[in-house]
């Protein structure tokens, strides 16, 4: 079997690029490429069996070209990069990742909400520009920190990771709102309705996949909806925001925050309205990236092929 890599630069420190191939070279010859534009695609994947892929597209032009493929493996949850309709016409195999990142992103999460509700980048740079060393009392806090005890904590998509999320807010002693697609069976927790969510939340976090129905759900609509208290938190998709209107709701006052793990396109434009918005915490899509988690995840992955070439796919997605 040939096995090709598109994009092994997205999930792999240098030091662990050997440690890919050597989790993989035992099912078939393995090709690693560090990065691969759409365009590259169908070449680098030529003849080859099986690609394993994070986020490089696979469309349907590219599965016409590459007669061989089989299997596509996805080191990720989402699998909005692959066209599904197209690999089951050709009865192409697809399995993902699922629940490899939970922790990791209810960790990220909780991060940037902490930052936003204790002010924490600008008490950061106050101290290191000597602020604090100045101030003629002790405690120094000009700047306001809110404790999230009590406060309403909104969650839309309650999938695993949404689900942890829930489990995180409860324990901090907030009340937690629920808005998802499939009613969970015995869920402890409040469901409510998208509306709901936005006007009565504090905090408003996104656990959904990007679909045609949630793509531009935070748009100027909604955020209006909102407390100008509240805070949006976004490791989900980026396509889920519409970034001028949160960029117009933050620089306005209409909401007090933002955390954002994930943008529209990534690498960040360097146009994008929200680099420069009123108290907005961009992180460069790290929530789902710790050191333990990507092992984990490349067992996942792992297992997911040794599956699928003893004729038993697990994580099928189609």
């Amino acid at each position: 079997m040939k096995i090709v890599i598109p994009d092994g630069d997205t999930l792999a420190l240098p030091d662990m690029k050997q440690h890919i191939l050597e989790i993989f070279s035992k099912y078939g010859e393995v090709i690693c490429n560090g990065t691969t534009r759409p365009e590259e695609v169908a070449e680098k994947i030529g003849d080859a069996d099986a690609v394993l892929c994070n986020k490089t597209p696979v469309t349907e032009d590219v599965m016409e070209q590459c007669k061989n493929l089989k299997y596509i493996g996805l080191f990720a949850t989402g699998y909005n990069n692959i066209d599904i309709p197209a690999a089951n016409k050709r009865q192409i195999t697809v399995c993902n990742a699922g629940e490899y990142s939970t922790h990791a992103v209810v960790q990220h999460t909780f991060a940037l909400l902490f930052a936003l509700a204790g002010n924490l980048m600008q008490y950061h740079t106050a101290v290191a520009s000597g602020e604090w060393e100045r101030s003629p009392v002790f405690s120094y806090f000009p700047y306001p920190v809110h404790e999230l005890y009590q406060k309403t904590f909104g969650i839309i998509g309650f999938g695993s990771i949404g689900r942890h999320v829930a489990k995180a807010a409860d324990a901090f002693g907030m009340h937690v709102l629920v808005n998802t697609r499939t009613k969970p069976e015995a869920c402890e927790f409040e469901l409510v309705s998208q509306e709901e969510i936005f006007r009565n939340s504090d905090v408003v976090s996104i656990h959904c996949p990007l679909t045609e129905q949630t793509k531009n759900m935070i748009c100027r609509e909604n955020l209006n909806l909102m407390k100008s208290s509240a805070y949006l938190i976004n490791t989900a998709r980026g396509g889920i925001v519409k970034e001028q209107d949160l960029a117009d709701a933050l620089n306005q006052g209409k909401i007090a925050g933002a955390g954002l793990d994930v943008l529209v396109q990534e690498p960040m434009n360097p146009d994008t309205p929200l680099k420069s918005a009123r108290n907005c915490l961009i992180t460069p899509h790290i929530a789902w990236s710790a050191v333990e988690t990507r092992e984990r995840l490349l067992q996942i992955v792992a297992g997911n092929l040794e599956a699928y070439l003893s004729g038993t796919p697990v994580n099928q997605v189609n």
